[in-house]
């Protein structure tokens, strides 16, 4: 196992803070409607309905519902991507209305990064043109077939659409990676750069997608929506896919503050390991160690952790692993702190997973509400996981926490709003 790679998201005098959040989920599109959700505990898993999807071993999945890309992005980008990157446009564009930040906010093109994870990339369009050339022969093969499938386009067309010239990168490091990429947006933010757009979206629902899924043991294969995907549970089964995604506008306090923004939350810590692929009894190690580190990095002690947005993968042995390394991480306090999944009400979106639980945090610290983990009702665990209804809360630190098939484990700390410092 390795030890704890930690960015650096904590120290400086550049801190990197949250201004805008643009959403595009199962439960809806926007930062509104996916909150709703998400407070009122509601469950978007359903049948897959995907074209050529019918007869695949896959029932359940959380599917994004009326999403018309046209109303945010243009055609001319539009033909050359594919459903993920057309998530990660859309997402894109609320996040920056939601911090107000326009043209005007741009010092220079070379003062905005991007920076995106992705696990699947395009597979319905590769499949599409790859069906073309099958069926109908190369002639019939669209240009863009070599760019659109591929897991760095997102990053390259949120960074073409909008003129970012500033650091740009995305991170292949599993489902881990959501949160490996907010951390490379702050270690970008304290070496310089003003402003980083970063996230993730997927959408891993085409036929080709699911098939290469169908390999992964802890895919849920379980029917009926409101069992598909139950962890902490001695139901759980394994989880649910999932498709959409968030997006965050991630800016340097200071130059946050000189343009007018809000400052929702400061990211304060991360840190990073790696366990390998199916060793679910080992993550607890690895998943300890990326919670100690990143609180370390954050200057927080294990009692000031307010809620746990849980990695929840749905494995018996996954998830006992994950409730032992927070006891490991957290001492006492991991009996007490609320715990949370609200990924088991819209699936498990791969790398875009963690970045919506961080966004969901974000809400979450605002409204000072911890909303609830659909279809868990029983716990088996030593965990005070929230479950029914949202909890009443104020919670101004937040730890996320990601692991991902191939044996990564990650651990971000948010803050609310901004981190008073010594003089201010």
């Amino acid at each position: 196992m390795s030890g704890p790679q930690r960015t650096g998201t904590g120290g400086g005098n550049r801190r990197a803070v949250v201004t805008g959040l643009g959403v595009v989920s199962p439960h809806g599109t926007g930062v509104e409607a996916h909150w709703k959700a998400v407070a009122d505990g509601a469950s978007s898993l359903g049948p897959v309905t995907r074209e050529g999807c019918a007869d695949l071993p896959l029932r359940v999945a959380g599917e994004v519902q009326g999403f018309d890309a046209t109303e945010t992005v243009e055609d001319r980008f539009l033909v050359q991507t594919d459903r993920f990157t057309h998530f990660a446009l859309s997402a894109t564009q609320h996040a920056l209305a939601d911090a107000r930040f326009g043209r005007g906010d741009v010092a220079s093109p070379f003062s905005v990064g991007v920076v995106t994870a992705a696990g699947s990339g395009g597979g319905e369009f590769g499949q599409r043109e790859l069906q073309n050339l099958w069926g109908q022969g190369s002639r019939h093969v669209g240009p863009y077939q070599s760019i659109a499938w591929f897991y760095a386009a997102s990053t390259g067309q949120v960074s073409i659409r909008n003129d970012f010239k500033g650091p740009c990168g995305v991170v292949a490091a599993d489902e881990a990676g959501g949160l490996d990429a907010l951390a490379h947006a702050a270690l970008a933010v304290r070496n310089g750069t003003d402003t980083v757009v970063c996230g993730a979206t997927e959408a891993p629902l085409a036929p080709y997608s699911i098939v290469c899924q169908l390999g992964y043991p802890e895919l849920s294969r379980v029917a009926e929506p409101d069992r598909a995907y139950r962890p902490f549970t001695d139901a759980a089964c394994g989880f649910a896919p999932a498709e959409g995604g968030a997006v965050l506008l991630v800016e340097a306090e200071g130059a946050a503050l000189e343009r007018g923004a809000d400052v929702r939350a400061t990211v304060a810590g991360h840190a990073a390991t790696f366990t390998g692929p199916g060793r679910w009894e080992e993550s607890r190690e690895g998943l300890a160690r990326a919670i100690q580190g990143a609180l370390a990095e954050a200057g927080c002690r294990p009692e000031e952790v307010d809620v746990v947005f849980a990695d929840a993968l749905g494995v018996p042995e996954a998830d006992r692993a994950e409730a032992l390394a927070l006891a490991d991480a957290l001492g006492p306090h991991a009996a007490r702190v609320p715990v949370t999944a609200p990924k088991t009400g819209t699936g498990r979106a791969y790398c875009a997973a963690p970045v919506l639980d961080v966004a969901t945090a974000v809400l979450a610290m605002e409204h000072g509400l911890i909303p609830p983990t659909p279809h868990v009702a029983d716990v088996c665990h030593d965990l005070d996981v929230v479950t029914g209804r949202a909890r009443p809360a104020e919670p101004r630190t937040a730890l996320v926490l990601a692991r991902g098939l191939m044996g990564s484990n990650s651990a971000l700390v948010l803050r609310r709003g901004a981190v008073p410092t010594a003089g201010r």
